[in-house]
């Protein structure tokens, strides 16, 4: 688990944009991380400032979502 004192953003579809999230858990696996923003899980990667930025969404299924990894 990462604490929430960072950066997390999810890529809008199509317009190339960001939405910023606020999650209430984050779990790292290497690079790559799973964030849950008001129950709906979302994948993304840690970036070097310690940022995490997702770009996809896999519900509210967090074994789906580990599957995605």
């Amino acid at each position: 688990m990462l604490p929430f004192d960072r950066l997390v953003v999810v890529e809008v579809p199509g317009q190339g944009d960001y939405e910023t999230l606020r999650p209430d858990v984050i779990l790292a696996f290497h690079a790559l991380c799973l964030v849950r923003d008001d129950g709906e899980w979302f994948m993304g990667q840690l970036d070097h400032d310690g940022s995490v930025i997702c770009w996809a969404s896999y519900g509210s299924d967090l074994a789906e979502a580990i599957r995605g990894l």
